[in-house]
């Protein structure tokens, strides 16, 4: 699924006349009757009772406009925000009282006088929601699919030898678990509804060790994972850094809240301690008696209104994976014995973050009256010096309830020496309180823009920077050690990104959806609007936006709509209203930009609207699982040429389950099946006929199928963590493993060629693990092991021709995650490689596909910024290493290839904000 919004967008936007007292303007929502914006309007709401109830029956009382049939039974109140006379509530959606993902709307009113009136409403409210509620798959079930959804996920494209570490591990008990938390139905809003289980996947990966967070959605009727991402909020992600940081529940009570809640306390002590940057500031500290020092808790600022707390607390030595989501042992704050901090504590970015803290905390209260990120005055605590795997951590995160900052480098600072950072970081909160954009996809992108924009301007005021100095869009610029702000900054608001030059379509997989690559094109726009119209005026225009319009699911457009509407109901002057919308314009933040998107491709099948599944292709033909058009339906295999002649071919059947990852020769397709009982392995042929059941499981998850002339491969992973390859010929019962009675072998990413399987192999040697490839004849039985260049750490996908094999090996351990195409002669000697792992033009490529003259790779360029050239991309080798060039230069992520013959390849292509299937003939070259 790509991932340019989560599941819907908005309509153009249509001004309706009022006449009559009626709307100035009303936005139509798209896939629904409910508008997604009504503004302009001054109508009696009941001026008695809570804000809610009049919410709702303005609602009620309106239903011809908003055609929401019972308000006080579908809207559940979940935030009410007053400020003077204005209120502002938060209603969430339940269909047959299940949460909707995503569905939620906005009432604004004004009460005073003892009269209330409505002003607007915003957001999402799913009228065509239709779906059974009656879950089929339980939450036992669906966190062992969420957890082997994640399991897979994390198993990518290499095998290595932390997955012989894993298998054995989990045979023996002794591996480090994920661990599933069931959250409960919800319905995610695709056409009629999918009712799902949310499971929250946590742990760590057994066989790397990074910490795991993932939100998991599993489809409640078939369980197959229909959603899943990382709940990250990171500052920065580097293009070889696409890997999950985790967001997670809350942390336990710290020492400075029991404080807090124990009773009366001094309102504080004024310290000092020196930045990063060589300046003496002021810091609220308060004297710790019983450790006899002054630590960095300031209750000064906060003491008139909530008796909570900014603390900073010393993290040096903990991991990010101890952080994440939770409260680590045995941390205090940071102290010292005289109220003037020292050294130690500007090294470690406490005295960055202390101070910065405070500063952003003093912008939200004294510019828009908020207390606190959440509004209602919570404690803000921030973790300073954290590590990664006992090295460097250079990023900074919110977790839900907290800041993290890294340690830094050699060259980068702690990330809180940074104001913008830190400002950015707490924006994530208050955003989470506020509209709670999800953090994936568009939405995502909005939320970093709305983080990255509020960040930088109470940095920019601060420091007392000019709107039109160069550097003054830069995000990060004064946290390296040497280089200069532009050469360290993380990203530039006036890059001048726009969607039709610059959108960026993956999928969920990749940095979230685009959440940090395609951020500076709505907070360019928004950096812009404060350039024309004023930082005071700006700032007001978009916090109300924020607070009082935005929505979960919002995408650019949404965004664009609630700034303007924000600006309006601020009664800003035609030439400052102009200068808004203008600014989005230029960004090409406008209605329907997302049909300006330009590829080089032919399309095969638009519109996919499928996850976690691949396209195969052979024989003159392609197959793909695809969805309906609003992606409610569970998904379907489809076949058809891959000349593009005649109309595609429904191949599976229609029975509830989910149907993915085909594989075809141009005779016959095969593909998994994924139900509530198990997983099958099915095939059918081309030419028409009935469905064949080749391997069943209700344990084991398959990864991918590949079939020839009779014979079908599998690639699967056993609930203990091991994967194994296993093939099946022709009236075959049960399937052959290559790893015979499995053991200590893991196998895994085969392929197939005429009676010969390729595959990736992990097998014991000695004390230790080797890493190899192996081909295996079906008609002698006689393996041979590939001769290697080195000793690998890694191996890749696989591919085979009838003269030779290829994979992808990764020998070198610490780099940006480069990997060689290698090639060998049949009997695994010839050794050499098409592209090598070090050197210039390295690739960090994931996926191959050979035919018999070519060999494509889906890869990367490491080391490059987070835009077009960091994402994965198709290249291709001749066979004999002779040229390479790049398929296509369409600018989105390019996946799941799969060699058609000769030069031609079919892949899934996310360009144009959708995930279509598409193919070109010969590469296109250079791309330069």
């Amino acid at each position: 699924m790509s991932a340019a919004a989560l599941f819907v967008t908005a309509a153009p936007a249509q001004a309706a006349g009022g006449g009559n007292g009626g709307p100035a303007e009303v936005i139509p929502g798209k896939g629904t009757s409910t508008p997604a914006l009504v503004d302009g309007i001054r109508e009696a709401a009941a001026a008695s009772g809570s804000a809610a109830d009049a919410a709702r029956g303005h609602l009620a009382a309106k239903r011809d406009r908003y055609r929401i049939a019972e308000p006080a039974r579908d809207l559940k109140p979940v935030q009410t925000l007053s400020k003077g006379a204005t209120e502002t509530v938060r209603l969430q959606q339940k269909h047959g009282g299940v949460d909707v993902l995503g569905g939620q709307y906005v009432v604004r009113m004004e009460h005073k006088g003892g009269k209330r009136v409505v002003t607007g409403t915003s957001g999402k409210y799913f009228t065509g929601l239709k779906a059974d509620t009656r879950a089929e798959v339980g939450e036992k079930l669906a966190v062992e699919r969420a957890v082997a959804a994640t399991l897979r996920d994390l198993a990518g494209h290499r095998l290595g030898k932390g997955d012989a570490a894993r298998a054995q591990g989990a045979a023996t008990q002794s591996a480090p678990k994920l661990t599933g938390t069931a959250r409960g139905l919800v319905v995610v809003p695709k056409g009629p509804g999918v009712l799902t289980q949310h499971v929250t996947v946590r742990g760590t990966d057994p066989a790397t060790g990074h910490p795991v967070l993932r939100e998991v959605y599993i489809d409640a009727k078939a369980g197959y994972p229909v959603l899943q991402y990382s709940g990250i909020k990171t500052f920065g992600t580097g293009a070889d850094e696409l890997r999950a940081r985790a967001r997670g529940a809350a942390a336990g009570p710290s020492e400075a809240a029991a404080r807090a809640a124990a009773g009366p306390l001094s309102p504080g002590i004024t310290g000092s301690g020196v930045k990063y940057d060589g300046t003496t500031v002021e810091l609220g500290l308060y004297k710790d008696t019983a450790r006899n020092e002054y630590v960095m808790t300031d209750y000064a600022r906060m003491w008139d209104s909530s008796k909570s707390v900014i603390s900073t607390w010393d993290a040096r030595g903990k991991d990010v994976d101890a952080v994440n989501g939770r409260w680590p042992d045995g941390i205090k704050e940071f102290g010292s014995p005289t109220p003037s901090f020292g050294q130690e504590a500007t090294e470690a970015g406490a005295v960055d973050a202390h101070w910065a803290a405070g500063k952003v905390y003093d912008y939200y209260k004294k510019v828009h009256g908020r207390d606190s990120l959440d509004g209602r005055g919570m404690a803000i605590n921030s973790l300073v010096g954290v590590t990664e795997f006992g090295a460097t951590y250079v990023n900074a995160f919110w977790d839900g309830t907290k800041m993290v900052y890294g340690g830094g480098d050699k060259e980068y600072k702690t990330l809180s020496a940074d104001l913008d950072v830190v400002g950015h970081e707490m924006t994530h909160g208050v955003v989470e309180h506020t509209a709670n954009l999800v953090y994936a996809g568009q939405s995502g992108a909005l939320n970093e823009a709305l983080a990255d924009y509020f960040g930088n301007a109470i940095a920019v005021d601060a420091a007392g920077m000019s709107m039109d100095d160069p550097d003054a869009g830069l995000l990060g610029g004064n946290l390296c050690r040497s280089k200069t702000p532009r050469q360290c900054a993380f990203r530039d608001l006036n890059d001048g990104r726009t969607t039709s030059k610059s959108f960026l379509g993956v999928g969920f997989g990749t940095d979230n959806g685009g959440v940090h690559l395609n951020s500076t094109i709505f907070s360019g726009a928004l950096w812009d609007i404060r350039e024309d119209v004023g930082r005071t005026l700006a700032d007001k225009i978009v916090y109300k936006a924020l607070s009082e319009y935005m929505t979960p699911l919002d995408g650019f457009t949404e965004g664009r709509d609630a700034v303007i509407a924000a600006a309006r109901a601020l009664g800003v002057s035609g030439k400052d209203l102009n200068a808004v919308q203008r600014s989005f314009s230029a960004h090409g933040v406008v209605p329907n930009w997302e049909l300006a998107l330009g590829v080089d491709t032919d399309l095969l099948s638009a519109k996919l609207n499928t996850t976690a599944t691949g396209a195969g292709a052979g024989g003159g033909w392609w197959a793909a699982s695809r969805s309906n058009d609003d992606g409610s339906e569970a998904y379907s295999v489809w076949a058809g040429r891959t000349d593009g002649s005649g109309s595609p071919k429904l191949i599976s059947p229609n029975d509830g389950r989910y149907h993915v990852s085909p594989a075809t020769d141009g005779k016959t397709v095969a593909w998994v099946a994924y139900g509530n009982a198990g997983t099958d392995v099915l095939s059918r042929p081309l030419a028409g006929g009935p469905v064949k059941k080749l391997y069943g499981s209700s344990t084991a998850t398959v990864y991918g199928v590949r079939v020839e002339g009779g014979t079908v491969v599998i690639d699967t992973a056993d609930p203990l963590g091991g994967r194994h390859v296993g093939y099946l010929r022709t009236g075959d019962k049960q399937p052959t493993w290559v790893d015979a009675g499995r053991g200590e072998v893991v196998t895994a990413l085969p392929s197939l060629s005429g009676d010969r399987i390729a595959y990736a192999k992990v097998y014991p040697e000695g004390e230790d693990y080797r890493v190899g490839t192996e081909v295996l004849d079906l008609r002698t039985g006689a393996k041979t092991l590939m001769g290697q260049l080195g000793k690998p750490e890694s191996v890749g996908q696989t591919g085979i021709s009838a003269t030779a094999v290829f994979w992808l090996a990764d020998e070198t351990s610490g780099d940006e995650g480069q990997v060689a195409v290698r090639r060998a002669k049949l009997d695994g000697t010839g050794v050499t490689d098409l592209s090598p792992e070090k050197g210039a033009g390295a690739l960090h490529a994931t996926e191959l596909t050979a035919s018999e003259s070519a060999v494509t790779v889906t890869a990367a360029l490491p080391g490059t910024d987070l835009r077009n050239e960091s994402l994965p991309k198709l290249w291709q080798f001749a066979a004999d290493g002779s040229s390479r060039a790049r398929v296509s230069c369409n600018r989105g992520e390019q996946s799941s290839p799969a060699a058609a013959g000769g030069k031609q390849v079919v892949w899934t292509d996310g360009t144009t904000g959708s995930t279509d299937l598409v193919t070109r003939t010969r590469p296109a070259g250079t791309c330069g």
